[in-house]
């Protein structure tokens, strides 16, 4: 059973920078530099999306009935190292999609992750689902690369972002005709996704602390969400009891990677995730 208490209270539980661990305002440093690049070149972004197709639905393929899954490309974390550097990002894909999959994760951060743009478009190529850029957004310049990318949604993360610049992000994701994962690790940032006119609402079951992860904290956490928003439970769910427990507390779908990299049949992974077996 879950306290009501603890990690996720709401005293001094909103995460800012000053008091981040040394990790992640190493990771946060780096994907400003990043923003800045892309910034200069925002223009040849804005024309090469312009020439794509509509992106799909991510808030429509995580709607549907039964606990959707989205699936995450991801070849390492700062929590645990390596996980498979050398992973096929396409095939690794279309094996998750073969299992069910609503939508593939692509984690395009380099530094930290071992990701790259070269990853997402590989998987946007290889299957007809919705793709996520999972990366540290912190530039208008960077959703629009992600939408030259192939992406049809980005991560928008509360506690990297204030809420002018939250609004600002998700205003620049209408314009450019995709969806955005607001991520929330906290009640509080919760209410500021909400605030921010969030459609999509992801609670992360990692503390971004100590990296640790507690599936309590979606669990608290639920109760709080709008039910005309869709919901997603991320982090920490590795077998078909911790989905159960996310389905349980009402989210719709469940955003699962390392346990999938590792999977001996990823593909039967996802569907034992789902309940189909």
């Amino acid at each position: 059973m879950c306290s009501r208490t603890g990690s996720d209270t709401n005293n001094a539980e909103r995460v800012i920078l000053d008091s981040m661990p040394n990790v992640l305002k190493d990771i946060l440093a780096r994907a400003a530099e990043r923003a800045r690049a892309a910034e200069r070149d925002m223009g040849r972004y804005v024309d090469r999306a312009a020439e794509m197709m509509p992106a799909r639905s991510l808030s429509d393929a995580l709607g549907a009935p039964g606990l959707s899954v989205i699936a995450e490309i991801k070849r390492r974390s700062p929590s645990v190292g390596d996980i498979d550097p050398t992973l096929d990002p396409a095939r690794l894909a279309r094996t998750y999609v073969d299992g069910g999959a609503s939508a593939i994760s692509v984690l395009t951060e380099p530094d930290f992750f071992g990701g790259s743009m070269d990853d997402l478009a590989a998987v946007r190529a290889a299957v007809g689902v919705p793709v996520l850029r999972k990366d540290f957004t912190v530039s208008p310049a960077q959703v629009w690369q992600a939408r030259a990318g192939g992406a049809d949604a980005v991560l928008l993360i509360v506690a990297a972002l204030s809420d002018t610049q939250l609004a600002e992000l998700l205003a620049v994701v209408g314009d450019v005709g995709i969806e955005a994962i607001v991520e929330a690790h906290t009640r509080d940032e919760a209410h500021r996704a909400i605030a921010s006119g969030a459609r999509i609402v992801g609670v992360n079951n990692r503390n971004l602390a100590t990296f640790e992860t507690d599936l309590c904290v979606a669990e608290r956490i639920a109760a709080t969400l709008p039910e005309d928003i869709v919901t997603i439970g991320e982090s920490g769910v590795s077998d078909p009891s911790g989905a159960d427990r996310m389905r349980d507390a009402g989210y719709d779908a469940i955003l699962v990677g390392e346990a999938l990299v590792r999977a001996a049949d990823p593909a039967l992974l996802v569907r034992r995730l789902k309940g189909m077996l």
